[in-house]
């Protein structure tokens, strides 16, 4: 597998769950930890009922039922775990390839 697939392939499943790039890598305690900081993050923000509430148009529900100060961690946690994974596999080799994980964030 060429080194920018194995890059891509990382980021694929970071972005499915934080955590899963670096149990790819090996890197078996943080990619457990990220998938703790996740469902952590997940249950605390009640996340998952707010999307399941806007699913049955039921909006008001959903914002009255999320908890915003632990989702604005998500977006965060998200991009580090998919720079970390893109930086284990050796794609962080140019001066600001973390600019876009960053900004995205």
């Amino acid at each position: 597998m060429r080194k920018d697939d194995r890059n891509v392939e990382i980021l694929l499943w970071n972005i499915a769950l934080p955590g899963f790039g670096q149990i790819l890598n090996g890197k078996y305690v943080k990619g457990i930890l990220f998938i703790a900081l996740e469902l952590l993050i997940n249950v605390q923000a009640n996340f998952n009922k707010a999307i399941l509430l806007s699913f049955h148009g039921e909006i008001n529900q959903a914002i009255e039922q999320t908890n915003y100060q632990w989702l604005m961690f998500y977006p965060c946690l998200y991009m580090f775990a998919m720079w970390d994974g893109y930086r284990d596999v050796g794609g962080a080799k140019a001066l600001y390839s973390f600019l876009p994980f960053v900004f995205a964030a």
